[in-house]
């Protein structure tokens, strides 16, 4: 699969996903915690289906000279 998930994108679904699994494991949040799991897959992945569908992407490009 091509990434197209970049840097700050990328830690924040880590960081937001572990918090949403962390959370929902302690019983904080309820089952929709678990969505975290998708959060931080896509961002260990670097790559999200929903980007490819809508045809986002949030790499930086690179520039041609």
């Amino acid at each position: 699969m091509k990434t197209n998930v970049g840097g700050i994108d990328r830690m924040a679904r880590i960081v937001v996903g572990a918090l949403l699994i962390l959370l929902t494991l302690m019983g904080t949040i309820g089952v929709w915690g678990w969505i975290g799991v998708v959060l931080l897959g896509t961002g260990l992945l670097k790559t999200c289906p929903a980007y490819s569908i809508l045809g986002f992407n949030s790499c930086p490009m690179d520039r041609k000279t």
